[in-house]
């Protein structure tokens, strides 16, 4: 499912349930999520813009690509929902792949830039 423009006023990127309990442990499962083309896991390469908890656990993240055109854009969204499903008390995860706003190099972790070179 691919997100609509956000309406004015909305945020680009919804913001995360960073106060949920399982929130730390769904940033440490994506972690372990690689794009195979660049050494860095996926949170820290930015392309994990929003972790939406429920009160029931259920998970709804909400990805992007470093490019449209990536090509494991169709198995990706599953690489995370598997890694994010082994998380003992969540209740489901959906995956969504969106692609606005773009992804740049600046959504990327300060660990990422120094090890991929760039600071």
């Amino acid at each position: 499912m691919y997100q609509t423009q956000p309406t004015e006023g909305e945020p680009l990127i919804a913001p995360s349930t960073t106060d949920h309990p399982l929130y730390d442990n769904v940033v440490e499962a994506c972690r372990t999520v690689y794009d195979p083309e660049i050494p860095v896991n996926i949170f820290d390469l930015g392309l994990i813009y929003t972790i939406a908890i429920d009160d029931t656990n259920a998970v709804r993240i909400l990805m992007t690509l470093t490019a449209p055109g990536c090509p494991v854009a169709g198995e990706m969204p599953g690489w995370v929902a598997d890694a994010v499903n082994a998380i003992p008390g969540v209740r489901q995860v959906d995956v969504d792949m969106v692609f606005q706003p773009p992804w740049g190099m600046e959504m990327m972790s300060d660990e990422a830039r120094l090890e991929l070179g760039f600071i």
